[in-house]
């Protein structure tokens, strides 16, 4: 069976994009040998947990909460439903919005499709996006989702950050129901399909609140396109 593979992962660079908020650090690469001194080339790298395409594992906002190198890896790789919002700007998804993309699908994984990749480089990026209502992530959690990803920073409203009350609601019930949330992914207008198989790949970081990650799209040829 043929197949394509689209990568969903923004590439990591110094200067590029990061959460404006002092605990998001700016990413540093430094070249640590070079060809023709030791003959060979290595680097350091310093980045934060939530830097580009990342996954949060549930201690991110829940203290005491599972890390992501105890992420099971059948959580992350497998098949997954693309929902397309890309309508929802600076608007909440509902249940109903939700059952209406879904019909009678109740995906372990599902991906949330806002079009938001394309401003990705600019502050604008983090505002204006579309999100979930909280009856929308309950019902997520009800239904059995174990994965959400999305090519927007975050599922919150972001306006209720840090500053706000509740601060990051829909974080807190996704994590704190052992949710794992996919941030970041890029590429997404590429899919031909509705239905992917989905591989999720973060760093096997022991004991963090998240990590980056490499994320893919398998599509297959006997799987229909978007709906």
């Amino acid at each position: 069976m043929a197949s394509r593979i689209i990568d969903l992962t923004f590439p990591i660079h110094e200067g590029m994009l990061t959460f404006p908020a002092p605990h998001h650090p700016f990413v540093e690469i430094t070249q640590l040998a070079r060809h023709g001194v030791e003959n060979r080339e290595t680097r350091r790298l310093s980045l934060g947990t939530h830097t580009g395409t990342h996954c949060d594992a549930p201690l991110h906002f829940i203290p005491h909460g599972s890390t992501v190198d105890l992420i099971p890896p059948e959580t992350l790789v497998g098949p997954a439903v693309v929902c397309d919002f890309r309508d929802f700007i600076d608007r909440g998804i509902t249940t109903v919005d939700l059952e209406k993309s879904l019909g009678k699908h109740r995906p372990e994984r599902i991906v949330l499709w806002f079009d938001w990749s394309k401003h990705f480089g600019r502050i604008e990026y983090y505002s204006g996006h579309g999100y979930l209502t909280p009856e929308a992530a309950e019902w997520l959690v009800t239904n059995g989702c174990k994965l959400l990803a999305m090519d927007t920073p975050q599922p919150d409203n972001p306006r209720h950050g840090r500053q706000h009350v509740p601060d990051s609601p829909i974080h807190k019930i996704l994590l704190g129901a052992n949710v794992v949330l996919v941030e970041y992914l890029t590429n997404l207008d590429q899919l031909r399909s509705r239905e992917i198989e989905l591989i999720v790949a973060p760093l096997k970081i022991v004991g963090s609140d998240g990590a980056p990650l490499r994320c893919f799209a398998i599509e297959r040829d006997s799987i229909g396109g978007h709906s």
